[in-house]
């Protein structure tokens, strides 16, 4: 029913142009007079798909973040938000090179916003909580499109944004202890499938997913501890190749840079309890014997 009455009321109004959005953003993102967030709202979720940095990032993601974090949206509009913007992380995914990539990358990086809000007001419930953690784990994998950024289109960074639902996802009280393993698995396929090495920030992003299954109390450090013997397995086989192959190449110094900022992340205020600390050390150990 919610979909529904969004979409009628989008159907209804005519989109806004972009000083309309300019001047909520000069205004500290008060809502106009005579307009409602939620309206408004769902037409921003339309314009995360655009070529254009200033109307998908400067304006749509950003407004649409302070909205959610300021209570502008019931919990049944986030929940509608919510369900749009997982469709959206299965549009043309698999493509790579064209535009597609926006409306998946900025559907998540919208999707890190309501998951970091429900750690303060609960409202995905146990259902969606897992749905978008297993459409999470599914996109960071199945996204080929691996560009951070662009001097025209501006940020891409789907990697970076799906590590940013990620760490919010991990911090989250229904995440289960099984629930651990699955997400750093995926996070060595990510790195080990890119081809290439990021240079835009995505292992420290990924690396802050995994700090943050590292501050939970129902922390798995033997899970810890055999992902990343299997990471330094893996890629000390590289070693044996002459001449070394690129990709493997690419994954080592992926996985390097990811252990070396998640090292950075783990200082001894962050090790206040035993598997904590015993994580920090292995993490150390990983980074030295590179």
């Amino acid at each position: 029913m919610t979909l529904i009455l969004f979409g009628a009321v989008a159907g209804a109004s005519s989109p806004h142009d972009r000083q309309f959005w300019r001047e909520i953003s000069k205004h500290s993102y008060a809502v106009p007079e005579g307009e409602s967030a939620p309206r408004l709202a769902y037409e921003l979720s339309g314009l995360l798909a655009s070529p254009d940095p200033e109307l998908r990032d400067d304006l749509a993601y950003t407004i649409l973040a302070h909205w959610i974090r300021a209570n502008r949206l019931s919990p049944v509009e986030l929940n509608s938000l919510t369900d749009e913007w997982r469709g959206n992380l299965k549009s043309h995914v698999g493509e790579s090179g064209n535009d597609s990539v926006l409306k998946r990358s900025f559907s998540a990086l919208c999707l890190s916003e309501t998951a970091a809000h429900d750690l303060k007001a609960p409202f995905l419930g146990a259902e969606r909580y897992r749905g978008l953690l297993n459409d999470a784990l599914a996109y960071l994998n199945q996204e080929r499109d691996l560009r951070g950024y662009d001097a025209k289109l501006g940020w891409i960074h789907a990697t970076a944004h799906t590590a940013d639902l990620l760490r919010a996802l991990a911090e989250n009280p229904l995440l289960t202890r099984a629930d651990q393993p699955g997400i750093l698995r995926a996070i060595s396929e990510r790195l080990s499938t890119a081809r290439s090495i990021y240079t835009h920030g995505e292992q420290d992003r990924l690396a802050l997913a995994v700090a943050a299954i590292i501050a939970r109390a129902d922390f798995d450090a033997d899970a810890l501890q055999a992902w990343i013997k299997q990471m330094q397995d893996t890629d000390n086989a590289m070693w044996s190749h002459t001449p070394i192959l690129l990709d493997e190449m690419a994954r080592y110094q992926n996985d390097t840079y990811m252990l070396e900022a998640l090292a950075a992340r783990l200082g001894p205020a962050n090790a206040a309890t035993e598997s904590a600390a015993r994580a920090r050390e292995v993490v150390f150990a990983a980074v030295r014997e590179r």
